[in-house]
């Protein structure tokens, strides 16, 4: 099982840890470092200010949201960081939910989301490849353009630069079990928002015949420390936030899969709470074990009896979430063992 650095996305403004610890990954042979955005930072400029800093270590974003740009645009993107760095790109993508694609991006979430993202990947496969000029008819993504209010002046057209990499992995964030059988057929990977690896039913039948060389990339926060509940305060954070904020109470992803996991009646109190505006005792609601299955916290000893249950089911990189160099370092030994 690879390592991976999770650095998320920035809050108030940039980290200044966020070069040190990548590099400090770099140092300790991680595999890759990964990127995100929501409604602030964008994911492609950190990943490519890292890229200038670092020599060998992947470059991913976990994830870049598709309602943020044009599949074409994607894929400029990603070809020219994949040049820029040496051929170290993977592109993690995500469709968000509909609060932020129409309340942020300002577009129509799509009635079909298995259909806009398989379209989607498709344009993306065919800039990457430079075969001939893109070209689909599509739902969501057509090429060229041939909506009512087109002016029918538009023609294929291939990318100017050759991509240095045809198959540049790509990756999608996907948490329905639907979604998730769709992601091992098109795509290069998985990226699991949270993943318990003590159930991996909960995603459907698809991981029981992942094809050659698939990628299952779950995030998960790690945190070397000596009480286990201190330490899990920032998972209940991020679930709190996620599970009580991004999404309406009548359709939340997050909401919906913390249900499947065996925690529905928890996950509702969350949302109520949160969207009331009771936001701490929303944190406070999500319950440790739930919290705990999906994170490695606790003393080395812990994290490591823990790390087994990683490595014995389909993930293939682990994209830790660490916030000090010292768990980075922690995580490394443990996993080299």
């Amino acid at each position: 099982m690879r390592l991976g650095l999770a650095l998320g996305y920035w809050g108030r403004g940039p980290s200044p840890d966020h070069v040190p610890l990548a590099r400090e990954a770099e140092r300790l042979g991680y595999d890759s470092v990964w990127t995100a955005e929501s409604w602030g930072s964008d994911a492609f400029t950190p990943l490519t200010w890292i890229a200038a800093h670092t020599s060998r270590i992947r470059l991913g974003t976990a994830v870049a949201q598709m309602a943020a740009r044009s599949p074409a645009t994607t894929a400029m993107h990603a070809l020219t960081l994949d040049h820029l760095s040496g051929g170290r790109v993977m592109l993690g993508l995500g469709l968000s939910g509909p609060q932020v694609v129409e309340g942020w991006y300002g577009r129509p979430f799509p009635a079909s989301p298995l259909t806009a993202t398989r379209e989607y990947v498709d344009v993306l496969r065919q800039v990457l490849r430079r075969e001939a000029p893109v070209e689909l008819a599509g739902r969501f993504h057509s090429h060229p353009y041939r909506g009512p209010d087109a002016t029918g002046l538009g023609k294929p057209l291939k990318p100017i630069t050759h991509p240095l990499r045809a198959d540049l992995p790509i990756l999608l964030g996907a948490e329905g079990p639907k979604n998730v059988a769709q992601t091992t057929r098109i795509a290069d990977g998985w990226l699991p928002l949270y993943w318990s690896p003590t159930r991996p039913e909960v995603y459907g039948p698809a991981l029981g015949d992942l094809p050659e060389g698939f990628l299952v990339a779950p995030m998960a926060q790690v945190r070397v420390c000596d009480d286990v509940a201190e330490g899990l305060l920032p998972v209940k954070a991020m679930l709190g936030f996620y599970i009580g904020g991004m999404g309406h109470t009548a359709r939340n992803f997050h909401a919906d899969l913390m249900a499947r996991m065996g925690y529905e009646q928890q996950a509702r109190r969350i949302q109520e709470l949160f969207l009331s505006g009771r936001r701490q005792e929303a944190v406070l609601a999500v319950p440790d074990a739930f919290a705990d299955e999906i994170s490695l916290v606790g003393p080395r000893e812990r994290i490591a009896e823990r790390l087994e249950l990683w490595r014995k089911g389909p993930v293939t990189d682990l994209l830790a979430l660490a916030p000090d160099p010292r768990t980075l370092r922690v995580l490394a030994e443990l996993n080299s063992r």
